[in-house]
């Protein structure tokens, strides 16, 4: 039980700390409180309720923390920033909202966990309207999400250049999602490919308590999901902004980057051919993020230019330790551009490697875990520290 709340008051310490590190140079310390300093708090308790939700499915205290850590410090919820902070903090209530729903009645009043789940929906539509109200509008009516939006899932660091709207997860993240996914498919003619499908073979969950349960894959979450994002696309009604709707997609994704990162780090031999797409995937993202830093693809959604110009923005901490170089020719750029996607596939492919030996026992089972799950934390926070302070330098 103590150990329950060391581990959240560890992570409040992290989340708190890494917010006064953004935003302090933008708001000249905090001395005394400001509406401005709302959005510290905001991104904190947003990051928190999300690492609470997770440890409904996620066993690991890593994983839940970067689930919460992609929910608040995502460029989505960075994104918030350019509008009222009392938009940041409906934002930061969501993943709140939901827990009674996910940690509620049990027995004979689990069916109450249905109405429950619905206390977001209900949320969002009471802040809009007494917002209203007061004549207060935090956030556009008319700003939704569009096609062209999604191209920041890829590109997540020249959307936040460009004022698109933020979508994405960063980069390295999206292993960890397309694992996150690949777990969350309905069992049936397609179990033997999904990891979930190696349980009697000795997959991700032969040893130790993985995932505390399998809600993930209820219909009922994936609808949730599903409704959120469509009303994401729709027009305002009720003088609603449609673009809050995708805050309970991005809790859904930052979840399932948590459970993802840990069925990673816990795959085996039996997983090998899912390990295997992943790192395929994260390849494929590499070049193509080159790709559109090139002149060939330089009309598709305007990023190809933009991703060419990110040389010496996206990583200049890295430059001094010598790690890339200074900014150089144009032809060079790309290059630098699709290095955490390519640190992204390298680490995946690791992990393959690691998986086409036979599960260890013993101590050496124990070191593999550490090792895998101390490469991939390291990689992820690279990535949300880089990315986090890119955007917020773009949004402030």
């Amino acid at each position: 039980m103590n150990n329950k709340y060391t581990r959240f008051a560890l992570a409040a310490l992290v989340y708190a700390a890494f917010a006064v590190y953004l935003y302090r140079p933008y708001f000249k310390g905090f001395g005394s409180l400001r509406l401005q300093d709302l959005f510290v708090a905001n991104i904190c308790l947003a990051s928190l309720g999300a690492y609470v939700l997770s440890r409904r499915w996620i066993a690991g205290f890593a994983e839940s923390f970067f689930a919460g850590s992609i929910y608040g410090f995502g460029p989505f919820a960075i994104g918030l920033a350019k509008f009222h902070p009392t938009a940041g903090f409906l934002f930061a209530s969501i993943p709140w909202l939901f827990c009674p729903a996910v940690f509620g009645p049990e027995g004979k009043w689990k069916p109450l966990r249905v109405p429950l789940s619905l206390l977001p929906f209900f949320a969002i539509v009471l802040f809009f309207f007494l917002s209203a109200r007061f004549g207060l509008y935090p956030i556009p009516i008319m700003l939704k999400l569009h096609g062209a939006d999604l191209a920041g899932l890829l590109v997540p660091l020249v959307a936040a250049k460009r004022n698109m709207t933020l979508v994405g997860f960063y980069h390295i993240p999206l292993a960890s999602l397309i694992m996150g996914f690949s777990m969350a498919l309905p069992v049936g003619r397609l179990a033997a490919l999904v990891p979930l499908g190696g349980l009697s073979k000795g997959g991700i969950l032969q040893r130790g308590r993985i995932l505390k349960g399998l809600a993930v894959r209820r219909f009922g979450i994936v609808a949730i999901f599903t409704v959120a994002t469509i009303l994401a696309f729709c027009d305002s009604f009720f003088d609603i902004s449609p673009i809050i709707w995708l805050a309970v997609s991005v809790l859904y994704c930052s979840v399932l980057i948590g459970a993802g990162m840990q069925g990673l780090v816990s795959a085996g031999y039996a997983d090998r051919k899912w390990i295997l797409f992943t790192a395929i995937a994260m390849g494929v993202l590499a070049i193509v993020t080159l790709l559109l830093a090139t002149k060939y693809f330089q009309t598709f959604a305007g990023l190809g230019s933009g991703y060419a110009r990110l040389s010496g923005e996206a990583v200049p901490a890295l430059r001094p330790a010598g790690i890339l170089p200074a900014a150089g020719t144009r032809a060079r750029c790309p290059r630098h551009t699709a290095k955490m996607y390519i640190l992204g596939a390298i680490t995946v492919a690791i992990f393959f490697l690691m998986a086409l030996h036979r599960t260890p026992y013993g101590g050496a089972k124990f070191t593999a875990h550490l090792l895998k799950t101390a490469l991939l934390c390291a990689t992820m926070g690279l990535d949300i520290f880089l990315g986090a302070r890119f955007v917020v330098d773009r949004i402030l």
